[in-house]
């Protein structure tokens, strides 16, 4: 059966095109009374609108870009959901692609977009966000970064406030009273990370706690980097009762480590990690985190887009608060301050 054309609905209605697609798009210069009439007349005979006609007069596609580190990052999806629930009150479909962590794949995907004349594209956790000033004069489309994870000048940009949250989560440990607090970071150089990092330093200067280099290490972001990086730490001749880690998936390995040997969360070492992941409540211990507000910051993200697209002003840099959430894998320290 053929579907339903601007033109058939013009000769049911006896009104021109240009009649049945202003009231189809709900133009104030066509009355009420028409405009509902012509819509019933496309939902009978099964009218669909044509987006790549419709493109063509509008230069927009309706589409969004989303480019992540991976798909199978816990972080990613929810964000993704975020501004997909967003982009659907828009009437707005997202297209994704991974990059892998790669900067060179993150801005070959970036183009790509481009090139496939997306109206918008949002970067999460973008590995290149340094240079993506450059390419704001030259890019056809707007680009908001979403936890951009290094420095950069870029107009647009939603971010958790890393530093905060991490003075809140080594607070909560020296108020329980450690005074040997660790720290697991990111070896990538991540901006996110520096800022973590900050905090906890921040956190120790309001205590008067001295800061030890050997209490910092290392790993990449996932369990297998945060277990020997807890490695290293419970090797050394004092070791730390508390620790921070960069995000959830390094405490997760931590914790392991600690269990290998022989050790308890938290009766011998509590462990406080960031993000909040969904696996953060069913580990075991459940952990105690940072929670980004992952669903909201991918609504945000895609709500700045839209502002971007209208020609409206929008918040360049714009700074989420963070969320302590304890749990049972921190508490006292077994031994006195």
């Amino acid at each position: 059966m053929k579907r339903a054309s601007i033109k058939d609905i013009a000769r049911i209605a006896r009104v021109s095109h240009s009649t049945v697609s202003r009231a189809l798009r709900g133009s104030p210069l066509i009355s009420e009374e028409t405009t509902a009439r012509i819509r019933k007349i496309a939902e009978e005979t099964g009218y669909r609108p044509s987006f790549a006609a419709r493109s063509l007069v509008t230069s927009r596609t309706a589409t969004i870009g989303v480019v992540v580190t991976s798909i199978a990052d816990p972080f990613a999806a929810e964000v993704v959901l975020g501004i997909e629930d967003a982009a659907n009150d828009h009437d707005y479909s997202v297209l994704l692609a991974n990059s892998n962590a790669q900067p060179e794949r993150e801005m070959r995907v970036v183009r790509a977009f481009e090139e496939r004349r997306v109206d918008g594209i949002i970067v999460t956790s973008s590995r290149v966000g340094a240079i993506y000033g450059d390419m704001l004069s030259q890019a056809r489309v707007p680009i908001v970064l979403l936890n951009n994870q290094h420095p950069s000048e870029f107009m647009h940009s939603v971010m958790i406030d890393n530093v905060t949250g991490g003075l809140d989560a080594t607070r909560h440990l020296v108020g329980l009273g450690h005074r040997r607090v660790a720290y697991i970071g990111d070896r990538f150089g991540c901006q996110s990370d520096t800022e973590r990092f900050g905090g906890y330093r921040s956190a120790l200067d309001l205590a008067y706690l001295p800061f030890l280099p050997e209490y910092v290490t290392h790993g990449d972001g996932k369990p297998d980097g945060g277990a020997p990086a807890m490695e290293s730490l419970l090797s050394l001749p004092v070791p730390p009762t508390a620790v921070f880690c960069y995000n959830d998936m390094t405490a997760l390995g931590a914790m392991s480590a600690i269990s290998s040997r022989g050790l308890r969360v938290p009766d011998d070492i509590s462990v406080v990690g960031f993000d909040d992941l969904f696996v953060a409540q069913y580990s075991s211990p459940p952990l105690t985190t940072v929670r980004q507000p992952m669903r909201d910051m991918g609504r945000i993200a895609l709500e700045t887009l839209i502002h971007l697209l209208g020609g409206a002003a929008s918040e360049p840099n714009v700074k989420i608060p963070g969320q302590l959430i304890v749990r049972q894998s921190t508490c006292a320290p077994k031994e006195p301050a």
